[in-house]
């Protein structure tokens, strides 16, 4: 393994540590991007289930994008994933961002989800 994939793994265990510890039993949105997608997950790890997901390649969010990997994709995914969040019955989570910075699509994802009616 690379140096950096062992520095990205340790900052995303260190997260995850952080967020066991203050969640409270609340579910966390978990957010993957790559180089052409983004995809978020509501999992609840009490239950050791995903709640809710979506992801740029859902077939009602991909006739409406440009790419799946633009703000405007993760607008939507963050959009989409609260609105199932909310049909599930979640209104709060709690926010992993993985190993990415906060900026960029992972704030877009965020602020959207946020605006969808999730609290975080």
């Amino acid at each position: 393994m690379s140096a950096v994939q062992d520095l990205r793994d340790r900052r995303r265990a260190r997260l995850r540590f952080s967020l066991r510890q203050k969640s409270n039993g609340r579910p966390r949105l978990s957010v993957f991007r790559s180089g052409k997608h983004i995809y978020a997950q509501v999992i609840d790890d009490l239950q050791g289930r995903t709640v809710a997901a979506a992801s740029s390649l859902d077939k009602t969010l991909r006739e409406g994008l440009r790419t799946g990997a633009d703000k405007d994709a993760a607008t939507a995914v963050g959009k989409l994933v609260a609105e199932r969040a909310l049909a599930a019955g979640v209104t709060q989570v709690v926010f992993d961002r993985g190993a990415y910075l906060y900026h960029g699509r992972v704030k877009a994802l965020a602020e959207a989800a946020r605006e969808g009616g999730l609290a975080f």
